[in-house]
């Protein structure tokens, strides 16, 4: 009986792969000229549909209307930072594997945070660091100290995987507001165009290209930036029309100086120092980046012959304006609408110059968001800010000074979700490092708010439970780069820093609010359908290389997605 079961199953595993096989083969005999990535950045999964009122037919709702559209798309991995999320969209493969545990960790070689993509040996190239023989001037250089490549990637990526399978002559580039939007999507082989707020500019770097190129010059002196000098970010639709229409002033929203939190919001002259930080903090940010990428599809001829190229585009204004006013608030809805709209424009474009038809869209995000405590208090939801230093005055603290003769000063770095130990200090006192680790881990988890303190040592050693949130601990996991423990806040636990700005809202862990994110799949060959299983973001890379037919990016921990090949 064992044996007709086996036999049975061999069989329909065998039709299955055959007919995959003839599916793909059929697809990859005419692979669309362009594989359009974009990533909407902290894009939690039910906001499209919750802030749908007014949308056009043409963005969201043509995505919805022709895509497969997957309902329960989740990242698995524990640190949903946009870095982390980005290069998981990349590769496929689990931060453990990529290396991207987090937008920051210690660097105990150097003594100091390492930043994802900075790469001191690649400074940033600006329309100001050339000179007129087309030759790099050091002395006028972007202003940077670190400069920027994808190196710290250890897996090859889906836009590298074009580059080798289509050879020199498919394009592959990647544009964001944010370096590291765009670095990680463009991958080693391609080329990213980044916004430097400190220059006023879109950038890249050295690692990319010796020279300036004309055409970033020549869309630069356009002056769309400088449009926006002395105008004001207001309401796109009739106010009635929103949600949250009456609750435009809410006290947990971040008040910038000169930006406030109620509409409209100044951008201000150009010379104000935060002139091109408002602009990322409301839709301009967006249309800034699309209407970038949609001059880089017409001058570099993208997606205009045989071969495939690869363009992404990041888009970073949700995640900002989610962080400084939450988002549940009018400026989150209204940045919304106006992302449906900028999502039409490009859509538009593309048709008009590649085709729709000729395009593989895939639209998803690189984690989601969670709510300001004081939005889930009014929905009777408790929830808190979390303060590391309140390690200090606990009576772990002292526990750990009996145990060890030290106690806070045992930590010597607090990157999130990652604990840094001081090992020097450890090995001068004779300590034994794992146990170390084990005390000060447990300690940390008694403390309130925090729900899971596991040591490196324990992660090392697969000396974790068998949980949901083990295993995203342990995909999260890279023994180089991750602290010594790694830290889960209890669900509506948070810290609300951003880069040192205390903010409305955060992301970061692995409940459902930040791994929740939508995935959309239309192009070629693709039947529209609603699909409720659980998958998973490592799916997408796999996916987009076996709908090509190209090779899988290295570190590939997914699957291809059967729903869009049926």
């Amino acid at each position: 009986m064992l044996q007709q079961s086996l036999k049975f199953y061999s069989a329909l595993i065998a039709a299955g792969l055959a007919m995959a096989t003839a599916g793909i083969a059929q697809t990859t005999s005419s692979s669309p000229r362009l594989v359009l990535q974009i990533t909407v950045d902290q894009l939690r999964a039910d906001l499209i549909a919750r802030y749908s009122q007014g949308y056009g037919d043409s963005g969201f709702n043509y995505l919805l209307r022709n895509g497969v559209v997957f309902k329960n798309a989740h990242h698995r991995h524990a640190n949903t930072e946009t870095i982390v999320g980005h290069a998981t969209l990349a590769t496929g493969a689990d931060p453990a594997i990529h290396g991207m545990v987090a937008n920051l960790w210690y660097d105990r070689k150097a003594g100091r945070q390492f930043y994802n993509v900075q790469d001191e040996e690649f400074p940033l190239l600006g329309a100001r660091g050339v000179d007129q023989d087309g030759e790099i001037d050091p002395t006028q250089r972007a202003a940077t100290t670190d400069g920027r490549s994808p190196r710290a990637i250890l897996t090859t990526t889906v836009s590298d995987e074009i580059a080798d399978f289509f050879g020199p002559e498919a394009k592959v580039f990647g544009v964001s507001v944010k370096d590291r939007g765009a670095i990680s999507m463009a991958g080693h082989a391609g080329t990213a165009y980044w916004f430097s707020k400190s220059e006023g500019r879109f950038v890249t770097s050295t690692y990319y290209r010796d020279t300036y190129p004309d055409w970033v010059g020549a869309w630069q002196d356009k002056g769309l930036i400088e449009s926006y000098t002395g105008t004001q970010w207001t309401l796109s639709q009739p106010v009635e029309t929103y949600r949250f229409a009456e609750l435009d002033d809410q006290p947990w929203e971040t008040d910038l100086p000169g930006w406030g939190t109620v509409f409209p919001h100044e951008y201000g002259p150009a010379d104000n120092p935060y002139f091109t930080t408002f602009l990322t903090l409301s839709p301009a940010g967006d249309a800034l980046t699309v209407d970038f990428a949609k001059t880089l599809i017409d001058v570099e001829q993208v997606g205009t012959d045989e071969v495939t190229d690869y363009l992404s585009i990041s888009l970073s204004s949700t995640d900002y304006v989610g962080h400084i006013f939450g988002p549940s608030s009018l400026e989150s809805e209204d940045n919304l609408k106006q992302l449906d709209g900028q999502l039409a424009d490009l859509l538009s474009y593309v048709d008009a110059r590649v085709g729709l038809r000729n395009t593989l869209v895939i639209l998803s995000a690189d984690h989601g968001g969670a709510e300001n405590p004081g939005y889930l208090e009014t929905l009777g939801i408790e929830a808190q800010m979390f303060s590391f230093d309140s390690l200090d005055t606990t009576p772990g603290a002292q526990r750990l000074k009996d145990a060890f003769g030290v106690g806070r000063e045992l930590i010597q770095n607090f990157s999130a979700p990652y604990v840094y130990l001081d090992q020097a200090l450890i090995a001068e006192r004779g300590l034994d490092a794992d146990e170390v680790e084990r005390a000060v881990a447990q300690e940390l988890q008694q403390l309130p708010g925090i729900a899971f303190a596991v040591s490196s040592s324990a992660l090392r050693r697969g000396q974790v439970a068998d949980t949901s949130i083990s295993n995203s601990v342990l995909r999260n996991f890279h023994p180089d780069r991750s602290g010594d423990i790694y830290v889960v806040f209890e669900p509506h636990w948070f810290i609300g820093d951003l880069d040192g700005l205390s903010v409305a809202a955060a992301h970061g862990s692995p409940w459902s609010y930040d791994s929740h994110v939508p995935l959309i799949f239309a192009g070629p060959g693709i039947q529209a359908k609603t699909v409720v299983r659980r998958v998973e973001t490592v799916d997408i890379a796999p996916t987009i290389t076996t709908y090509l037919g190209t090779k899988l990016p290295s570190g590939v921990s997914g699957v291809p997605l059967v729903e869009v090949f049926e």
